[in-house]
């Protein structure tokens, strides 16, 4: 098809490289839903970097660029399960004020619903 528009991620080459970003991202967060619980707790690396992969997963699928690579919503839901068990279990460990740790547990099931809602099929139809 070559290219099909002016922007940044409309011909070949970009659909090819946005690809490998996503499938990057669903990767590495399946690695480390696979790996060792402890890696998810709440001052953990991938207790931070988690939410963040899944944050621009959502971003790229809201915006049509996840080219129906998302992982299905019932692993996406299997996967909150076991971070927020890591998350809930690390997370008064650091003292956290009530307000902080009712917000914040309040972003991260969002963050995995969205996706969730966003890897269902025709979530986001295209439109034009």
């Amino acid at each position: 098809m070559g290219t099909w528009g002016s922007g940044n991620l409309d011909n070949d080459t970009a659909a090819d490289h946005l690809s490998v970003v996503v499938d990057r991202l669903v990767g590495e967060v399946a690695a480390a839903m696979a790996g060792d619980p402890v890696e998810l707790e709440a001052d953990e690396y991938w207790g931070d970097a988690l939410p963040c992969h899944l944050e621009l997963l959502y971003v790229l699928a809201r915006e049509g660029y996840s080219g129906g690579r998302l992982p299905a919503p019932e692993v996406v839901l299997g996967w909150r399960r076991v971070y927020m068990a890591a998350w809930e279990r690390s997370i008064d460990g650091l003292e956290p004020s009530p307000e902080f740790r009712e917000e914040r547990r309040a972003v991260l099931h969002r963050t995995f619903d969205q996706l969730a809602v966003a890897a269902a099929p025709d979530a986001f139809p295209l439109t034009g």
